[in-house]
């Protein structure tokens, strides 16, 4: 199974040498990875040029962008600019330039794809530095395969329609790949380090965007609330919860266009509606 990977990099420079050390040190390296360089103001397409004249299979390629972070659309975008440039592959990977992975990341991963037919998307477990130690970074649950880190299958990937241009795109496409009938997957021994934790530099127009990307989901109200309650919990921030909410009321009147279909609506509120009664079953 042949395995690309893109990463989507904006001024990485602090970060990137690790990340591209752990992908050179992989036991089952990529056949293909394309770093696209996003409008870079420092140092990143300079020492990302460095590794793709040491190693064939690393790729470098620029896109010009607006100097405007737009929350999910901006990394979506360069993603699929470098989509448009990847050579054939079976599984297509998405990463972010601020990881550092285990070196038997890839390997790990393909044995899942190989061992499992209906297995649409894959990913481990991002780790975060607290107090000198790696520990995990608790805004999802251990099941959820992280944006930063995951791998798709073609066949998923193209069901699903790629990625959504916007924040909630790594939720979505984890609520659609089930809709598909896939299974996805968490390797909990797969422990990636994560040099930025999630959430640094979130700004309060971000946080209402999390609110628009609920509606966008076809949450509703009552889920919209309680998946806003569960996101300030884990990032004890009550100041998000009230900010999420008012995002996904501006998007009842503003009515941006949706991620998904009627039918995938339903199938989602059902599935999280599931969780919900699931885990209440299991505390009592």
């Amino acid at each position: 199974m042949r395995i690309s990977i893109i990463i989507p990099a904006h001024n990485e420079e602090v970060f990137l040498k690790d990340c591209l050390d752990s992908f050179v040190g992989q036991q089952h390296r990529p056949d293909e990875l394309i770093l696209v360089d996003d409008n870079s103001s420092d140092n990143t397409f300079n020492i990302a040029s460095a590794y793709a004249a040491k190693h064939k299979w690393i790729k470098v390629i620029q896109h010009e962008s607006q100097n405007q972070h737009i929350p999910g659309k901006k990394v979506v975008d360069a993603f699929n600019y470098g989509l448009s440039r990847a050579s054939s592959y079976d599984l297509i990977g998405k990463f972010d330039a601020d990881v550092v992975l285990p070196t038997n990341y890839f390997e790990a991963i393909l044995n899942h794809f190989q061992s499992n037919w209906k297995l649409g998307m894959c990913s481990g477990l991002l780790h975060i530095l607290k107090q000198g130690k790696w520990v995990y970074e608790p805004i999802a649950d251990k099941n959820h395969v992280r944006g930063p880190i995951k791998l798709y299958h073609k066949a998923c990937f193209k069901k699903i329609g790629g990625l959504k241009p916007g924040i909630g795109w790594d939720t979505v496409d984890v609520l659609l790949a089930q809709y598909h009938d896939f299974e996805v997957q968490t390797d909990k021994t797969l422990q990636v380090k994560h040099l930025r934790p999630t959430g640094h530099g979130y700004t309060v127009k971000k946080r209402q965007l999390k609110g628009e990307a609920l509606y966008k989901m076809r949450y509703g109200i009552v889920l919209a609330k309680l998946a806003a309650l569960k996101m300030a919990w884990q990032s004890k921030s009550p100041s998000l919860y009230f900010q999420t909410v008012l995002g996904f009321i501006r998007a009842v009147f503003l009515r941006p266009e949706r991620f998904v279909n009627p039918a995938e609506g339903g199938f989602i509120r059902k599935l999280r509606w599931q969780g919900i009664l699931s885990k209440l079953k299991s505390e009592l």
